[in-house]
């Protein structure tokens, strides 16, 4: 162990974790939606982030963006950016909405046990992998850089990169407008009440197939804003981006209180700092162990999470 890196790279550290932290609590949040409306855990979720990362990818390829130093404006990257985000958003979103129709819904109707759904969900994800390895290849694909990773400012010795701080600002402004989506929304009412009821719900009139497609529409939303961002980070992708990255997000889900959408929020948050200072600490080879010690440690000690609190029980 060596404490002296984390020490004396500890605002920056901090920030990095930040930065993971608003990633993974992005995904963790349709882990969360699915869960607090259905009580099943989507692992299929992971490749619909994955899908995300392509849909980016793919934008870059079909709008033939330059890379940057072209004398481009800021308002240019910044419609640049958001149409790419845009796509992405679009295409997880479009995903995960198939997804449920697909693998899902049939089952349901059926009154298949949560096992059944599960083996389906899991199945989904093997068939996604697969499906994206055969058609583009097992191989990294790398993602143009279009945004100048240059440093704006330095704040407790932490570099606050461009990039980096557009991934923070987006994630936490999605998460804010989902929130509020949720809480003051016809529509999020609906969710709500079909998480704390589905046959009450019936009665009272609402539909459950839509709501059900809507709480997937939004998890794959924010999933593919998190699979642009991550893109305009790490700059590559393959068919097996989101296995990892979607432990740690379910993780995340877990951590924070899988239900709660704010604890998805501070779950992520905490993962990603604990693991930034825990690759500092232990070694980078050791980030992705961290990562999963804390699962099994929140699911030992704490397992309704840090707050606990699900959507059944949030109040408009």
């Amino acid at each position: 162990m060596d404490f002296s890196t984390l020490t004396s790279q500890f605002g920056s550290l901090t920030f990095d974790g930040l930065v993971l932290g608003a990633i993974y609590a992005l995904v963790a949040l349709g882990y969360t939606l699915v869960y607090g409306v259905l009580r099943l855990i989507n692992f299929a979720h992971s490749e619909i982030f994955m899908l995300g990362t392509y849909g980016a990818l793919f934008a870059t390829q079909w709008m033939h963006i330059p890379p940057f130093g072209d004398n481009r404006t800021g308002l240019s990257l910044v419609l640049t950016l958001v149409a790419v985000s845009l796509v992405a958003m679009t295409v997880s979103g479009t995903s995960a909405v198939l997804l449920e129709r697909i693998a899902y819904r049939r089952l349901r109707r059926r009154g298949g046990s949560r096992l059944t759904a599960l083996i389906s969900a899991i199945g989904a994800s093997l068939f996604l992998q697969e499906a994206i390895a055969i058609w583009r290849g097992r191989n990294y694909e790398a993602f143009p850089r279009f945004l100048e990773k240059k440093t704006l400012f330095t704040v407790f010795g932490a570099d606050i990169r461009t990039d980096k701080l557009i991934i923070v600002v987006s994630a936490i402004a999605m998460m804010w407008a989902l929130e509020r989506f949720i809480s003051r929304t016809r529509l999020g009412r609906g969710i709500r009440a079909v998480a704390q009821s589905p046959e009450t719900s019936i009665l009272m009139g609402v539909n459950i197939d839509r709501v059900i497609t809507l709480t997937f529409l939004l998890g794959g939303i924010m999933a593919g804003l998190a699979g642009a961002l991550n893109e305009v980070y790490y700059e590559q992708t393959r068919f097996s981006i989101g296995v990892i990255l979607g432990m740690k997000a379910f993780t995340a889900a877990v951590l924070g209180g899988i239900g709660n959408l704010r604890g998805a929020l501070l779950g992520g948050i905490v993962l990603g700092v604990v693991e930034s200072y825990g690759g500092a600490v232990f070694g980078a080879s050791w980030r992705d162990v961290v990562a999963f010690v804390i699962l099994v440690l929140v699911l030992m000690f704490r397992p309704t999470g840090l707050l606990g609190e699900t959507m059944q029980k949030a109040r408009a």
